[in-house]
């Protein structure tokens, strides 16, 4: 039985895939517990690693060091991806707003750790790994973690100890600070639906609305004039005349007196238009369409990537009109200039002949986006790996900064998300794909993580690592409550958008969970989803010049 014994305790590849297997299965189950209706999730993972790495079932160091730098990247990577395409327009308007609060979260968080730090005399590579806990981070534990590594050579195993010992009071601490704010300000579900329902004539979007032309000065005049004289991104999709008739509007139709048209527009200009073009009105247009319909078509041909709707010849046609594209799950008023993307869907409306053309175009093929696509992702890995690992000095930094293989892969993923259409490149990829990437890369890392911490786990705790439960509490509670406060008086964010927000700027999934849950409805996770992405890239930014300003 000397095998066996091998096998589960010994070294090798056979022991190592074996381990990790094992510690992963074992993870995700666990995760699927729920007490209270909170689950830990795939931290989980995390904490049957350090069990396996106390009782000497561990891997080969460089063989661990590896898996868990290789998982950061797939996780790193694949998170870049999914933030790319919303990060830089997450800082306009409403998004400026909620990304005040987030980053303030952000910062606060980091004052609190670096004054926990003087106070109490703990080593930063410690309160960074308690932070990322605190905060429910795993991206900045993995930059943490890295960054140490190369400036040292070396592993510190207190960060992770530190995460795995503040991260379940970091859940905890999130879910009471918003129970809090509730309590504090007294707030009543229904009454805070009534005032947003006052305030809704700010969103932002597409949307749908119905005028009769009623403005004699626009009367005989074609689309694409008045287009150009109300100097707003809309289209007129149809136009029904007095005599009931129904047609789709192109740049040469020509608009009457009576005429009732249906716009696609977005929600700030919707009473701007009303007002220019006639009268809102109620229409229902389904019921009047006759020959006509409305279909989504996805782009997947690969030659319409980067090319915008008027090189395209499809914006403004006699037969067809495209009135929105759906990108990411927002809808975006279409308009000549707008660039196209391999897996944006858009509206057509038109004869089922003249939408069968514009398919034959655009791809239409589910087929072709179920390939899977590996040269971005590989190229993407290939530029964030040279890219974290060129040296950048700073006046009054001893050692020249890198963004490691943390900060380099989530840079260059952003990047080409968002900007690599503009150069023909296909970055799409099905959000199966994407999810399989990053919880791969998330796994392999936690269970690295894991397994290396293990063996110092329980004497760390005994000998004084209890304290840091302490210490994650404060650092989760402090910025949370004041900027919870802050954004309520201050701000004057709505209750369910600033739950969402709050967790969002802690990168917080079971806090998420419970906000949708406790309110019952979406705007925790459209408040979660507008912080996202930059609160992501700020957490793994800070964390690494925590461990390199603390040298």
């Amino acid at each position: 039985m000397n095998w066996l014994s091998t096998l589960f305790f010994g070294t090798g590849i056979a022991h190592s895939v074996l381990v990790l297997a094992i510690v992963i299965a074992l993870g995700v189950v666990f995760g699927k517990v729920k007490v209270a209706g909170i689950s830990l999730g795939i931290t989980w993972i995390l904490f049957v690693g350090i069990a396996f790495g106390h009782f000497k079932m561990g891997i080969e160091p460089n063989t661990l060091h590896f898996i868990k730098e290789f998982g950061l990247i797939l996780f790193i990577y694949s998170i870049g991806l999914q933030v790319g395409p919303g990060f830089f327009s997450s800082f306009k308007k409403t998004g400026l707003r909620l990304n005040s609060i987030a980053m303030g979260v952000v910062f606060m968080g980091v004052i609190t750790t670096c004054v926990v730090s003087f106070v109490f005399d703990m080593p930063m590579s410690t309160m960074v790994g308690i932070l990322s806990g605190a905060v429910t981070n795993t991206p900045g534990l993995g930059a943490a973690s890295q960054t140490y590594f190369d400036i040292f050579g070396k592993d510190d195993p207190t960060i992770s100890l530190g995460y795995a010992v503040a991260y379940p009071l970091g859940v905890i601490g999130v879910i009471s600070s918003m129970i809090i704010i509730k309590a504090v300000f007294r707030i009543s579900f229904e009454r805070e639906m009534k005032e947003i329902e006052v305030r809704s004539g700010s969103k932002e979007g597409a949307m749908r609305i119905s005028i009769v032309m009623a403005n004699p000065s626009l009367f005989g005049k074609k689309v694409d004039d008045v287009v150009r004289l109300a100097a707003k991104r809309f289209v007129i999709s149809r136009v029904c005349d007095r005599d009931g008739h129904i047609e789709v509007a192109c740049a040469e139709t020509v608009l009457r007196e009576g005429d009732k048209i249906l716009v696609v527009c977005d929600h700030k200009d919707a009473d701007f238009l009303g007002a220019f073009l006639g009268e809102r009105i109620d229409m229902e247009w389904q019921k009047l369409d006759s020959g006509l319909e409305a279909r989504r078509i996805m782009i997947t041909n690969h030659d319409v990537n980067g090319k915008t709707l008027g090189k395209l010849g499809l914006f403004g046609g006699f037969s067809f009109n495209i009135t929105r594209v759906n990108r990411a799950g927002i809808d975006l008023v279409a308009h000549p200039d707008l660039q196209l993307q391999v897996g944006d869907r858009v509206t057509v409306v038109g004869s089922s002949a003249a939408i069968a053309n514009v398919e034959k175009v655009l791809g239409n093929s589910l087929l072709k986006l179920r390939q899977p696509n590996l040269f971005p992702i590989f190229l993407g890995i290939f530029l964030g790996v040279f890219l974290g690992s060129i040296p950048f000095s700073f006046p009054g930094i001893p050692q020249p900064v890198k963004l490691g293989l943390a900060g380099g892969p989530l840079v260059v993923s952003i990047l080409l998300s968002r900007f690599g259409s503009r150069f023909k490149m296909v970055t799409f990829t099905t959000v199966s794909a994407s999810l399989m990437l990053r919880e791969v890369g998330i796994a392999l890392f936690l269970a690295g993580v894991g397994i290396g911490a293990g063996d110092q786990f329980v004497s760390t705790i005994l000998n004084g690592g209890y304290k840091w439960i302490g210490y994650g509490f404060i650092i989760t509670m402090v910025p949370m409550l004041t900027m919870g406060v802050l954004g309520r008086i201050l701000l004057k964010v709505d209750y369910f958008t600033l739950i969402g927000v709050l967790s969002g700027s802690t990168t917080n999934p079971p806090a998420l969970a419970y906000s949708n849950a406790t309110s019952g409805n979406d705007m925790p996770a459209v408040g979660y989803a507008t912080v996202y992405p930059l609160t992501m890239f700020m957490r793994v930014l800070t964390a690494q010049l925590l461990i390199i300003f603390a040298r």
